[in-house]
């Protein structure tokens, strides 16, 4: 009788969930609410950490209405302080003070390039068009630079998001209220023209440009991460592991692909494959 395979032991979590144990806190926009809407609130960056769980700066800014010049500078002697710790990349926590009670709400920006301690950040429907604003995109001219661009109004920052990445705006339809813009997967995408997203580049560029080098890297830069590395290939195990193991020489000896249906030991290679093979010619985007 055959062993568990890996695609089953996947399934019940443990060993190969993420790490979230050393994450700082979920990176998003603040809530959306009447001062963004249709105004702006000011804010102020406080510090600049670094995530584990992260790859990109996360921004930590104090939005304060009535900031003294002292603050400010006081701020700003701490500026650009960057704890790039390991291969990872820093995050950026905010505190808010809150529209309508006397108390500050602590939240978390991911960091643009460019962005500092001491920064003065506008978030709303009038914020200017300067690196670490946040406004609707509707808002924004055509060819501007975003990340965290939401998907649906409100959801907080879902799209382009990761290190060194970013959103370019292509065009708007003030008709449908829609505003058309380039992912960094090249993809373009169609999202209401009330979504918001912060001016900028992603900070954290070029972080994967360092090759690893050696195995103990990698291993290193993994654990923190899932059980997934190393892996070994299917074809190099045994019958008992694996569907694809066995053989006089390294071989799969059927068909990669697998139906839906089959039962969860058999389900390995090109699980309900459609096609298979390299892609040829342009593909058309879809609206």
């Amino acid at each position: 009788m055959g062993r568990v395979i890996r695609n089953q032991r996947k399934g019940r979590g443990s060993i190969f969930t993420a790490n979230t144990r050393l994450n700082k806190a979920p990176a998003k926009f603040r809530n959306l609410d009447y001062s963004e809407r249709h105004g702006y609130i000011r804010g102020v960056v406080r510090e600049i950490v670094h995530d584990a769980g992260k790859s990109t700066p996360i921004r930590s800014q104090w939005f304060l209405e009535s900031a003294t010049e002292m603050e400010k500078q006081h701020w700003e002697h701490w500026a650009n302080i960057w704890d790039f710790t390991g291969r990872g990349a820093p995050l950026a926590k905010v505190v808010f003070r809150h529209p309508y009670r006397f108390k500050q709400v602590t939240e978390t920006f991911i960091a643009n390039e460019g962005m500092y301690t001491g920064q003065f950040i506008y978030v709303g429907k009038r914020a200017a068009l300067t690196v670490g604003n946040v406004l609707p995109v509707g808002e924004m001219p055509e060819g501007t630079v975003v990340t965290n661009v939401e998907e649906k109004i409100g959801d907080r920052g879902t799209l382009g998001r990761t290190s060194g990445n970013y959103i370019t705006i292509v065009g708007h339809n003030p008709d449908e209220g829609k505003t058309r813009i380039k992912l960094p997967s090249g993809a373009k995408k169609v999202v209401a023209s009330g979504s918001r997203g912060m001016i900028g580049i992603v900070a954290g560029g070029g972080r994967t440009d360092k090759p690893l080098l050696k195995a103990s890297r990698a291993k290193h830069k993994f654990a923190v991460k899932r059980n997934s590395w190393p892996k070994t290939r299917g074809v190099a195990m045994n019958p008992v592991d694996h569907p694809h193991g066995g053989g006089n020489h390294q071989h799969i000896g059927k068909a990669s692909t697998i139906s839906r249906y089959a039962v969860q030991g058999q389900k390995a290679g090109l699980i309900a494959a459609r096609r298979t093979g390299l892609l040829r010619g342009t593909q058309k985007t879809k609206e």
